[in-house]
């Protein structure tokens, strides 16, 4: 057994690597992809005034949007992945990780601009900056002197994007008046592989737009250099809590999945998991016990009852449970259960009522009369979604296990201990049940991503603040970190489920086996 799950548990790496990167494509490949959800996170729009080439470009620069969508993916997935390489992140107060400053997008340079190499003098001013930098004293004043180098770096960096985008356009324009149009790109600007291509005459009427133009991004990459190389020695001076468990300093190290940054919520999504989470998890909690307490007795009382009058009705009535839409249920539900102006057993919405911070944890009686406590004031909120979400799963599972329990009733081992007097009792429960416990398993197992994914329908309607509420405002905000956290979770849980399974299999039937 032992060897049978290491491979399986090996070949869940390659499996949750597709299902995510086939996820990735998708969100890349949607209307808008990952720019929807930095749009969303920038206020819908770019600002307004000024070249929008320009306003657009750092845009997709503070969004690392111009890489290709592999690229993108694999710098996700390093952050995902348990195994880092590299120099260890930071971790902040709020939880969000820091790492290393990104480089600087290459400038462009055009014939003799700048000499043989007119990055080296750029580089030796950041190495003396380096050199020269003093760390502040440890704690809060060193935390600080990042976040003033962190906003400078910030600034510097958007300063030479836009010039840089600038010289671009000016080149794009200088091309098209030298009749070399067809070196510019569909946004109107000329990139650095087609300068190769360019004949340059210093002699046109726009080229000194564009030697004006690479001044300016000269200057300007010089001093966002600078910030960069500043805010580096100050991320090497780790003002912060080192992440993760170093293996190889700066080369490896072990730590906890990187989910993200929420764009929209301005939060570790990490963090937003964790408080909807647990609210999903009490509602199924609660639910599918109810439904397996309810279902597979039913369902083995019809199969040993077959074609009783208790056998018809029941399944007549799980049947028609089951046709009834949740949504429909639900809205039902707040309609004529909760509105005030039917019958208001329930509350609306919410998992507590708005005074329940000052109520005892356990219902009593006090000075003003009863008081239901914290504990069934949460059980009366629970008691409308968890009907929705039970009601439907009545029939599945207890014709499932109704049907199993049929298969087996009629085997020759059954007759046999009919024939050998074993007490009918016996027979269904050490023997007909047994053997019917594999396709429950299957059922069971699934229950799992089912529980962490949340139920989006019934937490819309009496608006719980769990999973499914969670992913789909993610959805609708196009909040891609979200959505691809969820999708990391659910897949490393139903992988999980299908081996839980496969071991249940072998628990529940001896026929089973895995050498």
């Amino acid at each position: 057994m032992l060897p049978y799950i290491s491979r399986r548990l090996l070949f869940m790496i390659p499996t949750l690597i597709g299902m995510t990167l086939m996820v990735y494509t998708l969100i890349a490949l949607a209307p808008g992809g990952f720019s929807a959800s930095a749009s969303a996170a920038a206020g819908g729009g770019s600002p307004a005034g000024g070249d929008p080439r320009i306003a657009e470009a750092k845009f997709r620069d503070r969004f690392l949007l111009d890489e290709p969508v592999l690229v993108q993916y694999g710098r996700w997935l390093a952050r995902v992945f348990p195994i880092k390489f590299g120099e260890r992140a930071q971790i902040d107060a709020t939880g969000e990780r820091i790492y290393p400053p990104a480089a600087l997008p290459e400038t462009m340079m055009v014939g003799s601009w700048g000499g043989d190499d007119p990055g080296r003098a750029v580089r030796v001013a950041c190495d003396m900056t380096r050199s020269a930098f003093v760390a502040a004293a440890e704690g809060p004043e060193r935390q600080a002197q990042y976040r003033a180098l962190s906003r400078e770096a910030k600034a510097g960096r958007e300063a030479f994007v836009g010039a840089l985008t600038q010289l671009r356009i000016a080149l794009a324009e200088y091309a098209t008046a030298t009749k070399q149009g067809a070196l510019v790109d569909r946004r109107g600007e000329l990139q650095a592989p087609q300068l190769d291509h360019l004949v340059v005459d210093e002699s046109a009427s726009t080229w000194a737009a564009v030697r004006m133009a690479a001044d300016t991004a000269t200057a300007t990459y010089a001093r966002a250099a600078g910030a960069r190389a500043a805010l580096e020695a100050s991320f090497e001076s780790r003002p912060f809590t080192q992440a993760g468990i170093g293996i190889l300093p700066g080369i490896l190290s072990v730590g906890a999945p990187d989910l993200g940054w929420s764009r929209t919520k301005n939060r570790p999504v990490g963090s937003l998991i964790m408080e909807a989470l647990p609210v999903t998890l009490l509602i199924n909690v609660v639910a599918f016990p109810l439904i397996y307490l309810v279902s597979i007795p039913t369902g083995m009382l019809a199969a040993a009852r077959r074609g009783s009058l208790f056998d018809v009705i029941s399944g007549g009535v799980f049947i028609a449970l089951w046709s009834i839409p949740v949504v429909w249920a639900g809205v039902l539900a707040v309609g004529f259960l909760a509105s005030n102006q039917y019958l208001g057993l329930f509350p609306v919405a919410g998992l507590h009522s708005a005074e329940s911070s000052s109520m005892a944890f356990l219902p009593g009686w006090g000075p003003s009369g009863f008081s239901r406590g914290w504990l069934l004031d949460l059980g009366w909120h629970l008691v409308l979604p968890v009907v929705c979400l039970v009601y439907a799963g009545f029939a599945v599972l207890s014709r499932q296990t109704r049907a199993a329990m049929l298969d087996n009733l009629n085997a020759d081992y059954v007759r046999t201990a009919k024939a050998k007097g074993v007490p009918r009792h016996d027979i269904i429960l050490r023997h007909v049940f047994r053997n019917s416990l594999l396709p429950l398993i299957t059922m069971f197992v699934s229950i799992f991503p089912a529980m962490l994914a949340g139920s989006v329908i019934v937490e819309k309607i009496f608006s719980v603040p769990g999973m499914g509420s969670l992913m789909l405002e993610a959805i609708s905000l196009h909040d891609a970190e979200i959505m691809l956290a969820n999708t990391v979770m659910i897949g490393c849980v139903s992988l999980m489920a299908l081996l839980l399974a496969d071991i249940l299999y072998a628990l529940a039937d001896p026929r089973v086996s895995y050498a």
